[in-house]
This record gives structure tokens, sequence and C-alpha cells, in this order.
């Protein structure tokens, strides 16, 4: 019979608990994980890395179609859809491969199958060869999420789709509806409309990307309409007629129902946690609208319980689950550690043009109280971008006037996702306008444009 008592046990296999499994590994504990379908969780497999690769396909073929601006001549332009998802599922196998690999090499017991708490420090876990019981001091719920589904809104999987059908269609979309204008919403209207899909994105707030700075969705919206796309605010999709080959969407804005037909719809309203069948409320853990209520270290109230990444609330973000199981694994073994701050904790979305922030939006910081100043720069007045080809977007810094705290950092345009991280490094070491404003920023560079908007929000802009 295999070992059934461990320091540890983590719930979970994705970026939340196969990480905090790794690193309470690497600090000597004995730590078992228990996965009920793939290593590296849905991030790995059926979100933010495939989705990644889709996108990365579309936007070489969108820069194909450019060639001529770039002196170059590319024609017969084409994709394959099939090999496109093929390369995708291939990124994504070869990297929860190598989670297994990174579980094996720190010594982590792997258990496939279901798990349920079954007492105090005490977990069941159920697959095709029966049950077994585990049993540890601590234990680590980190189950994840999974997409919410709307009632007569639900996916079939043929014309309704959830992220999953997205990302191995069982046909290529002519006329697509996108319900939810979120991250996941919109990074598959951006990779669709790219590839010369007909497409509609409906939100029910005011503005796509409604989490960004008002300016940000702005901007981004205007790029996403002049690339073809229909965006519709304000709106909700009330109800979908289902037939062989088409949908038929009764889209409601400002009291009136619309009508649309179209033959694929995709729908992203956000997720839900997967708390179903756990244990939770007989261990005497809170739940509130399928999430888990715990304390900044994450601990859940009931003892030698935690709870981290998707499940344990927002913000619904792969790093902020990872951060969250190395600091329970430090913990854990006794070392000090530092809450994780959702307010320092970055959000990129990969549409075509990229959007990422962190900190508060210049909304957020006025409603907080603060005497703000805001610096921006556009992508326009900087060399690089002009060179890459990709001169719209724009970089926007929000500062405390009082104490020249930097506040918040939101950009819209090309690779900002890679660019955010060093306003994430800048707050982490509470910097302030000074500190950034005497950094030398390397040229030419599209992070020249960081440093012009804090130079910009002083009024000492250069080359604006």
């Amino acid at each position: 019979m295999a070992d059934t008592q461990f320091d540890m046990i983590v719930i979970g296999a994705g970026p939340g608990g196969y990480v905090c499994a790794i690193r309470g590994a690497q600090n000597g504990l004995k730590v078992a994980v228990v996965e009920r379908e793939h290593l590296g969780g849905i991030c790995l497999n059926w979100g933010c890395i495939p989705t990644k690769a889709l996108l990365r396909s579309s936007e070489v073929f969108h820069l194909m179609h450019r060639a001529k601006e770039f002196g170059l001549k590319a024609e017969g332009i084409d994709y394959d859809i099939d090999a496109v998802v093929k390369r995708s599922r291939g990124v994504a196998k070869q990297l929860s491969g190598g989670v297994g690999h990174l579980l094996k090499k720190n010594k982590v017991t792997v258990v496939m199958g279901a798990a349920k708490l079954a007492g105090k420090g005490k977990v069941l876990v159920t697959n095709n060869d029966g049950e077994q019981t585990l049993s540890a001091k601590t234990i680590v719920v980190a189950t994840g999420a999974r997409a919410r589904e709307l009632p007569g809104l639900e996916a079939d999987g043929e014309r309704v789709w959830t992220y999953r059908h997205a990302l191995n269609p069982p046909h290529m979309p002519k006329k697509l509806l996108v319900i939810g204008s979120g991250a996941i919403g919109i990074e598959f209207a951006s990779f669709f409309n790219t590839l010369g899909t007909d497409t509609t994105v409906v939100e029910v707030m005011d503005r796509v990307l409604p989490v960004e700075d008002e300016e940000i969705s702005k901007h981004a919206k205007k790029q996403f309409e002049k690339q073809g796309m229909t965006i519709m605010e304000k709106s909700t999709v009330k109800k979908l007629d289902r037939a062989k080959d088409k949908v038929t969407a009764h889209i409601e804005k400002g009291g009136k129902v619309e009508k649309l037909e179209f033959d694929t719809v995709i729908s992203a309203v956000g997720i839900v946690g997967n708390v179903e069948g756990l244990g939770l409320e007989e261990a005497g853990i809170k739940v509130d609208r399928t999430h888990v209520i715990t304390d900044e270290y994450c601990r859940t109230g009931a003892d030698g319980i935690f709870a981290i990444g998707d499940i344990a609330g927002a913000p619904w973000l792969a790093h902020k689950a990872s951060h969250e199981g190395v600091m329970v694994a430090d913990m854990v073994a006794g070392k000090h550690a530092h809450p994780v701050k959702p307010e320092s904790i970055a959000g990129c979305t990969y549409c075509h043009p990229q959007v990422a922030s962190v900190g508060l939006t210049e909304a957020k910081a006025k409603e907080a109280g603060y005497d703000i100043k805001v610096g921006r720069f556009p992508f326009i007045g900087n060399g690089k971008a002009i060179a890459l080809g990709e001169p719209e977007g724009m970089v926007k810094t929000i500062f405390d006037a009082k104490t020249g705290e930097l506040l918040g950092a939101h950009m819209v345009g090309a690779e900002v996702t890679e660019l955010i991280q060093g306003y994430v490094v800048g707050r982490q070491l509470e910097t302030t306008e000074e500190d950034l404003m005497q950094t030398v920023f390397p040229h030419p560079t599209l992070s020249e444009m960081m440093h012009e908007s804090v130079l910009d929000a002083y009024g000492a802009a250069i080359h604006f």
C-alpha cells in the first residue's frame, strides 16, 4: 500500500496547487497533491497558455497581411484552423508534462482522483481503483473555477460554446456572438475576428473591459471597431433560439429587444468556484457565492485548512494563485510570509491591442479620496513603436499628488503585457515619482513611454 501520511495535502494541481506543493517540498515537507483531471489545471490546459498560442497564430496572420507596409511580399495568405488548434494543444501538452516532471523531481506524491475532506486532517480520494484516505496536518484547497453558465445561455458544444469549446472549435465561426467583454471574451473575439470572422461583442456594463481604466477601455474599443468588430455596450442577451445551423439572439438595449442571427455564440460571463462535493460546509468552511471565505493569509477558519487561487475569490489570475501557494507553503514550514496584496497584482489581456494594468484606475483613486496627478504618453511619440509599425496605444500613470506614490498604471498597445511588470516592481518597492523620473530607461524601447508618462504627470514630458 502506498504511503498515506503527509505533512501537507494539496487538492488541485493548477497554478495554485502545484506551485504550493513544490514549494512545500522544497521547504522539507512531505507533500501529496490530488488532481482529478489534468496537471497544470485550467490555466495550463484550457486557459492562459493555449489561448496565448492561438492568439500568437492570429497575430502572425495579421502581420502577414501587413507585409507590404514592411517592404515584404506575402501572397496567398491563408490559415488552417486544425493546424492552429493542434499547435495550441501541443503547447499545452508540453507544459502539462513539464508540471508532472517538476512534481516528480521535487518528490511530491501525485494522486489522481476526486478529493473530499473527510474529517480533521483527512482527505478521501476516489478514482477508478476505488477509495483511499490520506492524512495530513495541513490541507490546501486549490480546486479552481469553471465558466459561469447563465440560464438559457448554457453551452451545448455545437453552436453555443464556453472557452473550452472555443479552444478546440468544432467549426470555424463565420458570424460570432461573444457574450461578455472581460479578458476571456475579448481574447476570443480578437482571435476569431483577426481570422476573418464577423464578430459581435455584447457587454452588460457601460463599456468593454469594464475592470480597466475608462480611458484605456475607450481606446481599446476604438481599435476593436477599426478592426471590424461590432461592440454592443449596456446590452443583455435575454434568450437564445437554437436551430441546427444558427442561433438567434434576443439582445436587449435601453428597453428595446433586437433579434440577431449568428452561427456561433461564445459565453464568457465570468466564473464560479469548484466548491461542490468537497465537504467544505461539513468541515466548517464558509462559502459565499461559490467562493471560500479566507483571511489575507488564505486561512479558512477551519483548523489546518487553507484555500488559494480562484476558489478563494478575486482577482481570478494564475499568478495570484501561484503566489498564494508559495505564501501558504512558507507559512506551514514556519517561515515568515507576506500576504498577497490584490491591488499590486497586474491584470493582462492578450487581445489586439494588448491591455495591462496594476493598482487603482483614475476613477477608483478619486473615489478613495486621493488628490491625484495623471500622466499619459501615446505610442505615436515613441521611436520603437513607430519602427515596429505599432503607433496605436498609450501609457497612463496615476500618482498621489501629496506623497508621489504610484497609485496605478494602465496601458493599451503592443507588448504592454510585458511592460506592466516595471510598474509592478515599482509598486512593490514603494517607489515614488522621483525614483521613476531618475531611472534611466534604455533607448529605443517601448519602456521609454513608461518614463515619459511619469514625467507627463508632473508636466515634464520631453517627447510630447
